[in-house]
């Protein structure tokens, strides 16, 4: 590190260079990346630029974004800054291509963008997001030496494909206990999908679960209001703002917003109405003040684990399920806000999780109120 920060004195022109496309060392483990720990240097994903200039006008690990914008504060930006830190770490290549049309790219459009980063050397190329199963299933099978990394997938049944899942389960149990041992006694979910999305179906019905045995925990009983209305195209409108203030209007305390840019209709509502909200996939503490914790996957961990795998043993297929037990899910903890329920009381939760003392129901239970869930009263 000392001679790192001495070349960065005394020629900046090169760092730039090194620091764009790696500046780490291969080390070979099967896990690498996985935790910061263990990083050669204090690097942060801000640190490392997210735009590498390869010498030879090829790069060996792509990204092709999901809808949006590659600083998102979401999906694209947590999947991109695992991409970049683990080429930081393995001195590899690495380019980012985001589809034509935005938010409104098309399966051609990502076809295209695969395709055009498998053409400029692309040895893994990393797609989040559930919209990239078609072009998936197009581009992979005519480039059978490049690795998939299919975030938030699933297995496809193709051999250079692996689908990356999470245990949301874990992460929204978290959250709704969490919210209970805070305080708040009228609670809320709105998901997106429309009630079809599995992964917002596994966050919703954990969250319950959490609800429900902090509840018990505590001998209360609860109130929980649970609706995918407004949610099918998991973006913020003007009817779901309007659904959510009446919520808070009828007593709602916090609301989990599960759903893409759906939370900002959720925290619209929240600012206005002096409530609270919880996130989802990434911390969104920074994103408004109504914000009490996060139900997070650790996407750039899974990323710099799955890239490892691929580094250090071949073509992956199938599916990969990441969780408690991988410190792939979980709440935020360095921008703790919560003032009744600690950091070490979360942190024990966590490991009973983690160490399968408690186990979360994973079922596709897109309707809590038929679970038996004995601490809530579901209310319209």
């Amino acid at each position: 590190m000392k001679k790192f920060i001495a070349l960065l004195l005394a020629a900046v022109m090169v760092l730039f260079a090194f620091t764009a496309c790696g500046g780490g060392s291969d080390s070979g483990s099967g896990d690498e990346g996985a935790a910061d720990d263990s990083a050669p240097a204090a690097v942060s994903f801000d640190d490392i630029d997210d735009n590498c200039e390869s010498a030879d006008g090829t790069y060996q690990i792509a990204m092709v974004t999901d809808v949006g914008q590659l600083k998102d504060g979401s999906f694209n930006q947590f999947t991109w800054n695992g991409c970049k830190m683990y080429a930081y770490e393995n001195d590899k290549t690495y380019k980012y291509y985001q589809p034509a049309n935005g938010s409104n790219a098309t399966d051609e459009d990502r076809i295209k963008a695969m395709t055009d980063a498998c053409d400029a050397g692309a040895e893994v190329i990393v797609t989040p997001g559930f919209l990239q199963a078609t072009a998936l299933e197009a581009v992979a099978p005519k480039y059978p030496e490049v690795q998939f990394i299919f975030i938030d997938g699933w297995d496809m049944g193709i051999d250079n494909v692996l689908g990356v899942f999470y245990q949301e389960e874990q992460a929204g149990y978290l959250a709704g206990y969490a919210a209970v041992m805070e305080g708040y006694t009228k609670l809320g979910f709105s998901g997106g999908g429309g009630g079809s999305n599995p992964a917002c179906i596994r966050y919703g019905y954990g969250y319950a679960q959490g609800v429900n045995d902090a509840a018990g925990a505590k001998g209360e009983k609860v109130e929980l209001r649970y609706s995918w209305e407004y949610g099918s195209s998991f973006s913020a409108s003007d009817d779901l703002q309007a659904m959510l203030a009446g919520w808070f209007n009828a007593g709602t305390e916090v609301i989990f917003m599960c759903g893409g840019t759906m939370f900002n209709s959720g925290a619209a509502a929240a600012e206005a109405a002096d409530g609270a909200i919880i996130g989802v996939d990434v911390d969104q503490s920074n994103q408004s003040d109504a914000v009490i914790t996060s139900a997070m996957k650790g996407l750039a961990q899974s990323v710099q684990i799955s890239l490892g795998n691929f580094y250090n043993n071949g073509l992956q297929k199938g599916a990969l399920c990441l969780g408690a037990a991988d410190d792939a899910v979980g709440l935020p903890v360095d921008t703790w806000a919560l003032q009744n329920w600690t950091v070490d009381e979360y942190n024990a939760l966590f490991e009973q999780i983690k160490s399968g003392e408690i186990t979360v129901d994973n079922s596709e239970v897109a309707d809590p109120s038929t679970a038996g869930l004995d601490n809530i009263t579901f209310v319209k």
